[in-house]
């Protein structure tokens, strides 16, 4: 295994029906995770149709976010009632779960299907909001726990695979997940799995070489249904690169933000009322916008980009600032046990992908609400742990002398 890229004696197509098939021949329980979007959509397409020639059952995890487009909702309807026949169960989630909320310092996060609260919309009668339903269940529990925890309980300590519809060209992260030489595969001439942490279940990644051209191409072709979101988003000059259908909130997914002013009014001044920043994102979170310093970023010509980042920690909210201010400190001092007193101000490459440490970059993660730091190289904190890691960090920061007071 290696992380270059090899040409194969076969078209994409080719190779999805043959990943596809030989998952549903090998492993007895399989479930395609579905989000409305137009990847999911053609795996489930593809899927469904094999297993009714091979006379097989799947399953479908489908996620709702409560705020969604209605015409998002109609489609993952419609393809659950054109595939009943081979879907035994179909697993439509409607309960809180937590994710970012790029669009707020003072709401940093947002929880779906939240108690006690006016939704944007209403999940649908036989959608799973019961919390028991599911014994590994935790509330505030994030999505990435539950998608984690859900593929364990799915395989019942059976062999069983997750089918999901990422491409490695969408993302360097995407590719990395993908073409990783640390993560366990089923063989070794099966590089589009992964092992899940439970180890009876595997992640199967069907379209991981397809393009963007590659889907729209099938779609044309067979004129199977696919989210007419995709339609109108086109129809309002959004650029394909950025047609996103999932959660709305994060930092990639708000540049989309915009079109349900347009396109649903009602449902936008649900949003409006139901999570912070979402008004201010409407208006500032284009593609073309730089106030999140997604593309480009911009600084005061007196500030060298540290004195900006001490600037934008300052101008936070105290919780919010301190919670940056932990992520941060831990960063700077590892470098400094690396022998790198302060980090540079800039460096080439600083801004993309790859976590190359300057002060410009730390802005980078400021300006763009990345609570969590990814960014940095960090990951979530479980919800049960934050409080007792926020607290000793505060203590390691007075001891390091890093970011004390924010000074």
């Amino acid at each position: 295994m290696s992380m270059y890229k090899y040409p194969l004696d076969q078209n994409v197509l080719e190779a999805a029906l043959e990943r596809i098939t030989w998952t549903l021949e090998t492993l007895p329980r399989v479930c395609v995770s579905f989000s409305g979007g137009k990847d999911s959509g053609l795996m489930l397409h593809l899927t469904a149709t094999l297993a009714r020639q091979l006379q097989k059952k799947i399953c479908v995890l489908f996620i709702d976010w409560e705020a969604q487009f209605s015409c998002t909702i109609e489609y993952v309807q419609a393809l659950r009632n054109d595939y009943s026949d081979v879907i035994d169960d179909f697993y439509w989630v409607a309960l809180p779960l937590t994710t970012q909320n790029a669009l707020s310092q003072y709401q940093p996060e947002w929880q779906c299907w939240a108690t006690n609260t006016d939704w944007v919309r209403q999940p649908p009668p036989d959608a799973i909001t019961d919390p028991g339903y599911f014994p590994f269940y935790q509330p505030n529990m994030t999505f990435e726990q539950f998608v984690r925890f859900f593929a364990d309980w799915f395989s019942n300590n059976r062999p069983a695979a997750m089918l999901i519809g990422i491409r490695a060209d969408e993302s360097y992260n995407r590719f990395g997940a993908i073409a990783s030489l640390h993560k366990q595969r089923f063989a070794d001439d099966k590089p589009w799995t992964t092992s899940a942490p439970g180890g009876h279940t595997w992640y199967i990644y069907p379209m991981y070489d397809w393009k963007t051209a590659d889907i729209w191409t099938w779609f044309a072709k067979t004129n199977k249904r696919c989210n007419p979101l995709y339609n109108l988003m086109y129809q309002a000059g959004v650029p394909t690169r950025y047609m996103r259908i999932c959660e709305p909130f994060g930092p990639e997914q708000r540049q989309g933000l915009w079109l349900y002013h347009v396109v649903e009014p009602e449902r936008w001044a649900a949003m409006c009322a139901r999570v912070s920043g979402v008004k201010s994102g409407g208006i500032y979170a284009g593609h073309d916008n730089h106030f999140y310093g997604h593309r480009k970023l911009l600084k005061p010509d007196h500030l060298c980009w540290k004195e900006y980042a001490l600037l934008l920690l300052n101008s936070m909210p105290e919780q919010t600032s301190e919670h940056y201010c932990n992520k941060i400190a831990v960063y700077l001092q590892w470098y400094k046990k690396k022998g790198l007193d302060d980090i540079p101000q800039t460096q080439d490459g600083d801004i993309g992908t790859k976590d190359i440490p300057s002060w410009r970059r730390i802005c980078k993660v400021l300006l763009n609400n990345d609570y969590w730091c990814r960014a940095l190289s960090f990951s979530p904190t479980k919800p049960k742990s934050y409080q007792r890691y926020n607290e000793r960090m505060k203590a390691k920061r007075q001891e390091w002398g890093i970011l004390c007071n924010n000074d």
